[in-house]
């Protein structure tokens, strides 16, 4: 059976945005605890490794060092350091007490995740608190202080690793494609719900890399209203050819759950049956596997949805019912989304159109006829 990591501590949610921010540290607290309580974190399998912070050397491989200081103080309580320099402020970037430890756990976490893949130690690295794929070299973006997963892909390309980066989240991967775009030792490839009706407005099917990065970065933009099965198909069309031709030593996934149908910040419709198979897929792509967390926004989807990829990645059987202990604390009956209202039949074949077109126009732009 794989060897499966999970990075995650009770670290990642001793600091965090407050109550009301989406992100907010319950997300991660509970997903821990499902995992615990259905059993996975006891198979012999699974490895529960905290995360260490990253240096700032680590750190700097992929962000200024001043924008580095400039968390670091911030964190502190600094009123020496604009904020808003750096895009913190009200709204999706506040700055909040134990910022900087909480985010380089998260960076951490994923070059931990790397080093026990590149040891041997792991097949697969789940960094539960990562994913966080916003963030530029020099400021912070959509909930993102640090780019863990750039992080990371930097450090693998710096052993001479070819690396596919697989971006399922619903929002683009933008601050990972853009800093890898002029590169052809990193593959970019995200499914998102089109920036035309979502943040972060990027992620057309004509960004496809730069210079020697030509044809490197794949986009496939799906409409509002996709669900499983039109999301699947899409996945099956482009992914495992464009990965198969990249020929990577290793497979980096961000794996946010905004994509569920009852995500409050998305309009894909997705269930955690197809977010399950899509992990399945994912799965069958490289003996390697760094695994990053990401987006999702309900409380009831995140915690289900990451516990059940987490049992794809360690080839178990979960539970059909939640454990009693997690249904008492937290609601809910099935592991599984149970009864969900049938998506209206218009738009399912309107959004089945859309998917068809712009697969079409991805696999003729990237030569996949």
């Amino acid at each position: 059976m794989r060897q499966v990591a999970l990075i995650a501590s009770s670290a990642l949610w001793a600091h965090g945005h407050s109550d009301g921010h989406p992100l907010r540290p319950e997300r991660l607290r509970r997903t821990v605890d499902l995992m615990t309580e259905t059993g996975l974190l006891s198979r012999s399998n699974v490895t529960v490794v905290p995360p260490r912070l990253a240096t700032d050397q680590e750190l700097a491989l992929f962000h200024t060092p001043e924008y580095i200081e400039a968390v670091r103080r911030l964190s502190a309580g600094s009123r020496e350091v604009e904020g808003r320099r750096f895009n913190f402020g009200p709204g999706d970037n506040p700055v909040f007490s134990g910022m900087f430890e909480s985010e380089a756990a998260k960076a951490g976490g994923a070059l931990l995740g790397a080093e026990r893949l590149a040891s041997g130690q792991s097949d697969v690295a789940f960094n539960l608190g990562g994913g966080l794929h916003h963030a530029w070299r020099d400021h912070a973006s959509g909930f993102c202080v640090f780019n863990d997963a750039a992080i990371a892909i930097q450090w693998l390309v710096n052993l001479r690793w070819r690396v596919a980066y697989i971006d399922v989240d619903v929002h683009h991967g933008d601050g990972v494609q853009w800093g890898f775009y002029d590169s052809d030792r990193v593959l970019t490839v995200s499914l998102h719900q089109d920036g035309r009706t979502l943040f972060p407005g990027t992620g057309g099917v004509e960004e496809v890399g730069r210079g020697a990065g030509q044809g490197y970065a794949v986009n496939v933009p799906l409409p509002r209203h996709t669900d499983d099965d039109a999301y699947l198909w899409a996945f099956d069309q482009i992914v495992p050819r464009v990965v198969q031709r990249f020929d990577p030593d290793i497979v980096v996934t961000q794996l946010g759950v905004d994509t569920h149908v009852r995500d409050p910040l998305a309009e894909l419709a997705l269930t955690t049956h197809g977010q399950a198979a899509i992990v399945e897929r994912l799965a069958r792509l490289s003996s390697r596997w760094l695994a990053l967390g990401g987006g999702g926004y309900d409380l009831d989807v995140v915690p289900r949805a990451w516990t059940l990829a987490l049992a794809v990645m360690a080839e178990a059987d979960p539970p059909l019912e939640l454990p009693a202990r997690y249904r008492s604390t937290h609601g809910g009956r099935w592991l599984h989304d149970g009864e969900l209202p049938a998506p209206d039949p218009g738009l399912r074949a309107q959004a089945w159109e859309t998917v068809q077109r712009v697969v079409a126009g991805v696999r003729q732009l990237h030569g996949l006829e």
